[in-house]
Formats: C-alpha cells, structure tokens, sequence
C-alpha cells in the first residue's frame, strides 16, 4: 500500500546520458568576466592608486613657504606644518588651519599675487 502511494506522488528519475564535455567552453564562459575585470582594473583602480600615491608625497612633501590651494579653494602660503594639521596664511594677518588631507595641490612660487 505505501509502495503504491509513494509510486504515486513521486515519480522515479532515471539518469539521462551524459552529455559530451566541450572542450574549452569553461574557458570561453569565464572569458568575459576576466576581460570585464581587466578592463575595470586598468580603467578605474590603477588610475585611483596612482593619484592617491601622489597625492601622499605631495603632502609629505609640503615645507614653509610653499603656496597650496585647499580642496575649498582657498590659496594660501605655509607658514607652519604640524603633524596632521598645516598653517595657511590666505591673507595679510590672516592665519588659518586645515588637515594636511585638506591640501590638493602645491603652486608654483610666485602664483599668488597679493593686492
């Protein structure tokens, strides 16, 4: 009786031929995952690295004196460098300080002309 039940709600699987492996199709399938990645490596990480690489010397670089421009945009000259925080006088008297993170570029001596 239980044997014809179980016939009954669940029906038996037979195993089917095995289908013949293709040769290189794992390859061909992983392809363009590896090239996407490739591609996003070259085009967005490596790039991102370099930049921050040089953005880290040019920020231990930094001495008195030096003219920077503020992710803000304010401009300024150094006057005085601590160790997480730099002195920047963007006017005559007029001392303020931002985190060395702050800093985005160094000017060339000379850039800022003050009126």
């Amino acid at each position: 009786m239980i044997s014809t039940i179980s016939q009954l709600f669940i029906s038996n699987a037979y195993a089917e031929g095995a289908a013949p492996a293709s040769q290189g199709g794992d390859f061909m399938q992983v392809l363009p995952l590896v090239a996407l990645l490739a591609v996003f490596y070259f085009l967005i990480l490596r790039p991102q690295q370099k930049r921050a690489r040089e953005l880290k010397t040019m920020i231990e670089a930094l001495q008195k004196g030096d003219e920077v421009v503020t992710v803000g945009g304010m401009l300024g000259k150094v006057t005085k460098l601590g160790e997480d925080n730099v002195a920047i006088e963007i006017a005559d008297n007029v001392v303020i300080q931002v985190q060395k993170a702050a800093v985005q570029n160094v000017l060339p001596k000379g850039t800022i002309k003050t009126l």
